[in-house]
């Protein structure tokens, strides 16, 4: 293992000089240690960053929630373990919090933990393609800003799609997602989370969306022209994009100058707000299903009123997001919410995409339950156009080396399914 650098946070004498005398019997040596919250901001004060920080909850003062959202906001470790004594719903909770906030979550340990465990967890995360934190902060350090954008000028040559497979139950594609990257001249390749936020301040929202639209449906004619068969295509729609009272009417002009039918088109629109929906934005989406588009609700029990909008809303396909996803195999609540969310598009005769399937244990998790779409690193990366079509070529000439799933799914459903 190569050399770490970790922050241990724990209140208990006992039990912090017993966890450093555990990353100690794991060869991890440059260990800071802190008793509080205060402690431990000034160790990494003084110090550096850190790769990993050992965090319990619990604590007289401030708790570890509290250092573990410093960390997510200033990029001064890398990944955390949670340690504590609280109720497992309460870990795990704890957990999700801190991936929303951005930090990788090694693991969710009750007290006391163990050598081995410790070992096994530094162990998967010390892969060669980690960076060492001192590394890392410099590269956030000096990572620059996106400069100001300038609402005159035409930035679609630079806004490039990555592609995501979706893959049913029988090993076959079922669409593929698009997902906006841009492609700047003097910072490399940007994901959303650079640019979105700046994209729509300065009013480029719309502009952006048309452009991936385009580049949807121009797949999707491609490929019937290529290969006599359509592409199943997905794009996310923002819920501002329903507001344009034009949206619907471009959209068809759109689908006459690549002329494949509506229903290889997917809108996933992503719910942001709780209030009621607007007359026109309801409008739209009844519009477009009458045009035989499909409806996706994204992130399906994230957002507000899920339940409330798939029964007054025409939506043709809900999708379960990764956060329900990760892990379920090891969490049987997990498994509840996605157990429920398939049984109830069972009811409403919704499709169902399972986003987030990045390991064999969640994929074989997810099949024990039903049989929707899936979709993550388990099947495939977001990748080039170029790949892509790669990717397809390879899965239409070797389904079996492409895909293994026909070696997975026997005798793993439940004998009543």
């Amino acid at each position: 293992m190569r050399s770490l650098k970790v922050l241990i946070l724990e209140d208990n004498p006992f039990q912090l000089m017993a966890l450093h005398q555990m990353l100690n019997a794991n060869q991890v040596f440059d260990v800071l240690t802190a008793g509080s919250v205060e402690t431990a901001l000034e160790a990494l004060e003084h110090e550096g960053p850190v790769d990993i920080a050992i965090c319990d909850l619990q604590m007289d003062g401030e708790d570890g929630l509290s250092l573990i959202g410093h960390l997510a906001a200033t990029g001064l470790a890398q990944a955390v373990m949670i340690l504590s004594s609280a109720e497992t719903s309460v870990l795990h909770s704890a957990a999700q919090l801190a991936r929303q906030q951005g930090i990788d979550v090694l693991g969710v340990l009750h007290k006391p933990a163990s050598v081995t465990v410790i070992g096994e967890l530094l162990g998967a995360w010390a892969t060669p393609g980690r960076t060492p934190a001192t590394a890392n902060q410099a590269m956030i350090s000096a990572l620059p800003a996106l400069p100001r954008l300038d609402r005159t000028r035409d930035y679609r040559a630079q806004w490039i799609a990555h592609f995501q497979p979706k893959v049913g139950a029988d090993g076959k594609l079922s669409g593929v997602e698009l997902l906006a990257r841009w492609q700047h001249p003097n910072l490399g390749l940007l994901s959303p989370g650079h640019f979105l936020a700046q994209l729509e301040q300065a009013g480029l929202l719309p502009e952006l969306t048309w452009h991936m639209l385009e580049l949807a449906l121009s797949l999707s004619h491609r490929s019937l022209l290529s290969r006599g068969q359509a592409l199943p295509v997905a794009v996310n729609i923002a819920p501002q994009m329903l507001d344009l009272q034009d949206f619907v009417p471009r959209l068809l002009l759109l689908l006459e100058r690549y002329p494949v039918r509506p229903q290889m088109l997917t809108l996933e629109v992503v719910e942001q707000s709780a209030r009621q929906m607007a007359v026109v934005q309801f409008e739209n989406l009844l519009r477009l299903r009458m045009a035989g588009c499909r409806l996706s609700i994204d992130d399906f029990g994230t957002g507000a009123s899920n339940i409330q909008r798939l029964l007054e809303l025409p939506f043709s396909e809900l999708k379960i997001p990764a956060q329900f996803v990760r892990g379920m195999a090891e969490d049987q609540r997990k498994s509840a919410v996605v157990g429920g969310a398939l049984l109830m598009a069972q009811k409403m005769a919704l499709n169902v995409v399972v986003e987030g399937v990045e390991t064999l244990e969640d994929y074989e998790a997810v099949s024990m339950l039903g049989s929707p779409a899936v979709q993550g690193y388990f099947i495939a990366r977001p990748m080039s156009e170029a790949d892509f079509m790669r990717w397809l070529d390879d899965l239409e000439r070797h389904p079996d080396q492409v895909l293994a799933l026909r070696s997975i799914r026997p005798g793993r459903a439940p004998a009543d399914k």
